[in-house]
């Protein structure tokens, strides 16, 4: 199998993906107001409920579906999530009240994982060598999309409305859905000696693990504490005749150095090794947050989210990479549906802290707070010694149950 093919394929359903997601999320308020929500405090309250209803049940199924593909490949759980993603949300343009909506989002979380298992199967087609820059250049891949969807949902929404902006990205998600079905190829897997194996690799994912997994989980945090009121921080500061393309442009902007640093620092691990480069990027973010919380110009704030979208960018790969070279092969899914558990969880508690932090202590404590969390991560991996030679924990489950 062509590992550069495989890249290449990936990256455009990753693409399709994310830009399908991110066509409609953004106008999920303006959605809820069309089904008969108009009181700004009931507004706020739903879409609270129907942003973070996919995000709960995604949380508690990331981990059945990664089991699930390593026992019966990874692109059948590919084309589960492209599939049943595309049918829930073309669904949702069909509904006519906010608890159908509601439902359609949660029962959308438990098909979802289709990133998470693009960088699953890419992994293990790599050479690990190769590790880290294809697992950079395809995390690009989503964020590109991530990009794009919204520009592209705003143009669809104003030319043929909301509804139909669900269907468009309900037919999106089938396309790459297709495409994968079509074009990707994986080695059929091994299934001799199922149940034995699956115990011990549970055992020693949960035991070395668990950084990456806190580490995945505290970079999440940290993106969304700040992510759904930094718009609100930006009209503090700026007060132009131009502040929805001004907010745009911040909130887009950790987003394009994402793809500089992701393929970049993704590269520079291979060479020097990934806790390294997750250290120092995990002190670099931190340290990026301090020109945010000092900003009273929109200039320094564009800088600050430029420069911590390069760190950031820099962590993702090597969470990744550390996942892959310290699971045991058979159990690299389960170890990657584990990893996007972790993902989910600091997307569902991140908002609920920064909206917290914000209301008592102010907005520009939220920066002080996600860089605390930051450093103290970084410091915990310093001390933890059993990613610091990961590829000799990747042994074989047998040798472990022995």
């Amino acid at each position: 199998m062509n590992w550069r093919r495989t890249l290449v394929i990936l990256w455009i359903a990753n693409f399709g993906v994310m830009a399908g997601m991110n066509l409609v999320i953004p106008f999920l308020p303006i959605y809820l107001g069309e089904l008969g929500i108009h009181q700004l405090s009931t507004l706020e309250r739903w879409s609270s409920w129907v942003f973070a209803a996919q995000f709960v049940t995604s949380f508690a199924f990331q981990p059945i579906w990664g089991a699930v593909a390593d026992r019966r490949g990874r692109k059948i759980m590919l084309l589960r999530a492209g599939f049943g993603m595309g049918t829930m949300t073309a669904l949702m343009g069909l509904v006519h009240a906010p608890w159908e909506l509601l439902i359609l989002r949660f029962i959308n979380g438990v098909f979802s994982g289709f990133i998470s298992m693009a960088i699953s199967l890419q992994a293990s087609v790599t050479p690990e060598e190769e590790a880290g820059r294809a697992l950079g250049i395809l995390q690009t891949g989503g964020i590109a999309g991530g990009l794009i969807g919204p520009l592209l949902g705003g143009v669809l929404a104003e030319s043929f409305g909301i509804r139909h902006v669900f269907l468009l990205t309900g037919a999106m998600l089938f396309i790459t859905s297709i495409v994968v079905l079509l074009f990707v190829h994986e080695k059929p897997v091994r299934k001799e000696g199922r149940k034995e194996k699956v115990k011990g690799g549970s055992f020693l994912i949960l035991r070395y693990l668990l950084p990456v997994f806190l580490a995945s989980f505290v970079t999440q945090l940290g993106v969304m504490s700040i992510e759904p009121i930094v718009t609100v921080f930006t009209k503090t500061i700026y007060h132009g005749r131009h502040l929805q393309v001004i907010a745009g442009l911040v909130v887009a902007m950790s987003g394009i150095a994402n793809l500089i640093g992701s393929p970049l620092l993704g590269r520079l691990g291979d060479r020097i090794g990934q806790k390294k480069i997750l250290i120092f990027a995990l002190c670099g973010a931190a340290c990026m947050y301090i020109p945010q919380a000092l900003a009273y110009n929109i200039g320094l704030l564009l800088v600050g989210r430029f420069l911590l979208g390069l760190f950031i960018g820099g962590m993702l790969p090597s969470l990744n990479v550390l996942v892959r070279k310290m699971a045991p092969e058979r159990m690299q899914a389960t170890a990657f549906g584990l990893n996007s558990s972790a993902t989910f969880l600091g997307n569902l508690i991140g908002p609920l802290l920064g909206g917290m932090v914000a209301s008592i202590y102010g907005i520009r404590s939220v920066f002080y707070v996600t860089m605390s969390i930051l450093v103290m991560n970084a410091i915990v991996l310093i001390f933890n010694k059993s990613i610091n030679h990961p590829e000799h924990l990747n042994i074989d489950v047998d040798t472990a149950e022995s």
